[in-house]
């Protein structure tokens, strides 16, 4: 079944969206040692609520520069994996940048050698990393696909909505379905740049969710989707999800 959670960036957010009776949140685990600090809280708020975490991992601050990345960046997010098996996380969405139209020479094999060595890091906590769509399109992700069979990918709808004629969800449903284990759904107006990502509650932008959203259900989608707008948007957005998916269930529910 198809089972809606909501997104928390701080532990404030946290404790309001599980206050909502989601079945799982998707908190933003940025700096190792602010999240050590989370933990005891958010191990207590599992036990009152019964609610799931997924984990989001931090941005790679400089995505051109692979050598920082070999030793800032992959260490952080081993760190930041060792922190989501001790809160039971199943699920990691992780931006790693892969777009072939804008990267350097060489860049995207050094890169795809470092997300093999997270993903295999995170194999041993059973932990499944799922890359995001930031401004790839569908080919972008062929290499990395290939060369790492326990990658999956995160759809972000949203992200699609940018930097494209068409909404570049339906290029990655159509060519890696079998890859796709999260979905991330907010709305926004089109755009060419950062300042156009919005995450708007759906309804409030030009996004055709139906459209993607049937898209997926037609291929088989049976997974995780992330409300990732204000806690005040989510109840619209999951009403308007349910209109698309009404099989859907944003009550409490197992491990995602």
């Amino acid at each position: 079944m198809i089972t809606i959670g909501g997104r928390a960036h701080t532990m404030s957010e946290v404790r309001e969206v599980a206050s909502m009776g989601y079945p799982f949140i998707e908190v933003s685990l940025d700096d190792p040692e602010s999240v050590e600090s989370w933990v005891p809280e958010l191990l207590d708020i599992r036990e009152d609520t019964g609610i799931v975490y997924l984990a989001h991992f931090p941005n790679e601050n400089d995505p051109f520069d692979a050598v920082r990345l070999r030793k800032l960046f992959v260490p952080k997010i081993k760190a930041l994996i060792d922190l989501s098996a001790a809160l039971g996380v199943g699920k990691a969405t992780m931006h790693f940048w892969m777009d072939r139209r804008w990267a350097p020479e060489g860049l995207i094999p050094r890169k795809i050698e470092l997300l093999g060595e997270i993903c295999a890091y995170a194999a041993s906590s059973s932990l499944t990393v799922c890359i995001e769509n930031l401004s790839e399109k569908a080919d972008s992700f062929q290499a990395a696909f290939d060369a790492i069979p326990t990658l999956r990918m995160t759809l972000d709808i949203g992200h699609g909505e940018l930097l494209s004629r068409e909404n570049t969800s339906y290029g990655f449903i159509e060519r890696f379905m079998d890859r796709i284990a999260h979905v991330h759904v907010h709305d926004n107006k089109g755009g060419t740049s950062v300042h156009d990502d919005l995450h708007l509650c759906l309804g409030d932008g030009r996004v055709d969710f139906p459209a993607i959203l049937a898209a997926l259900v037609d291929r088989g989608y049976d997974s995780t989707i992330t409300m990732e707008v204000k806690p005040s948007d989510m109840r619209r957005t999951l009403d308007a999800i349910i209109r698309c998916i009404p099989g859907a269930s944003g009550g409490v529910r197992s491990r995602p």
